[in-house]
């Protein structure tokens, strides 16, 4: 009988511990900052039939004096976020993430000075691209443990963009004995569904009963590609072309100004140089997709509130 008791009160301190310990099912939502640095820097895709470089001409505008590779991630940029978590206990918990992130512009092709056609003319410019997303992005919650107001966590979870795109600014000036014409396109990438990867060290610092300082060392890591790309602005001096076969875009049709991006071109692709006899100007045209990186590691700033 003693035993028995003694067995009993062991087990009723170890509830009681356990009950002093372990933390209710509660409800916390975050709001916070962030500022992303590129981790992977990796040559840019193709840009209108421009290689990915910067390309510096002689006078003559034939002669090539030097040639640079344009590398680079579109995950360098400011992120903006809420986020609502679960705990189930003291230890673990998930959370689900709503962020908007906005890119730093990145240079992706660059001319100086070539020589593009009899007359002459000469053009140089740059095109500058820069991604703009809203994603989602669920993660599980290890939570280490409260020391002095400080409670250190880690967290994995994937990053799913809902959506987004890739804009892409060209500014070229066409030099002629004429005179100068200064050009602007805009083109718009929309991007394919993908999913990625992240990984998270954190720390929050209590406040006030219910409120809380945090911040959280992340890194991501994904790629997306193109799904279509619309021209959706061409003026020379200011006045719009996109539409008007005239001046230095000769080509004004709807596939001018239409992408459809596929993994393979071939003989049934709408494309001139794999169906030059059956392409048709009507259609978007098709072309092979290509993939940018959107990877970073990045701080994040903000206050927890808990229920």
């Amino acid at each position: 009988m003693k035993k028995n008791l003694l067995l009993l009160g062991f087990i009723f301190c170890g509830m009681s511990v356990i009950g002093q310990t372990q933390k209710k099912e509660s409800w916390y939502f975050k709001l916070g900052g962030s500022y992303f640095t590129q981790t992977a820097a990796t040559e840019f895709p193709i840009v209108s039939e421009s290689l990915p470089n910067t390309d510096v001409y002689a006078a003559n505008g034939t002669t090539l004096v030097s040639r640079e590779a344009n590398t680079g991630s579109f995950g360098e940029g400011f992120r903006g976020g809420v986020t609502a978590g679960y705990r189930f206990s003291t230890r673990l918990g998930v959370e689900m993430g709503f962020n908007y992130f906005k890119s730093n512009s990145k240079t992706m092709v660059e001319t100086v000075n070539r020589l593009v056609a009899p007359g002459p003319v000469f053009v140089s410019g740059t095109a500058v691209g820069q991604i703009t997303a809203f994603d989602v992005a669920p993660a599980i919650v290890l939570f280490l443990g409260e020391t002095k107001g400080f409670e250190p966590y880690t967290k994995v979870g994937i990053i799913v963009p809902v959506v987004g795109d890739l804009t892409i600014e060209t500014n070229r000036t066409y030099t002629t004995p004429a005179g100068i014409t200064t050009a602007y396109a805009k083109d718009v990438i929309l991007p394919n569904p993908t999913v990625g990867f992240m990984a998270v060290l954190g720390t929050s610092y209590k406040l006030g009963k219910n409120i809380s300082a945090f911040a959280e060392l992340e890194y991501r890591n994904f790629t997306v590609h193109g799904k279509s790309k619309e021209t959706e602005v061409y003026t020379e001096n200011g006045v719009d072309r996109l539409n008007t076969p005239t001046g230095f875009r000769q080509d004004a049709s709807y596939s001018a100004s239409h992408v459809n991006y596929v993994e393979q071109i071939n003989t049934t692709s709408n494309n001139k140089l794999t169906n030059g006899a059956g392409f048709d100007s009507s259609r978007a045209a098709d072309d092979i997709s290509s993939y940018v990186g959107i990877s970073g590691l990045g701080l994040t700033l903000g206050l927890k509130y808990s229920l």
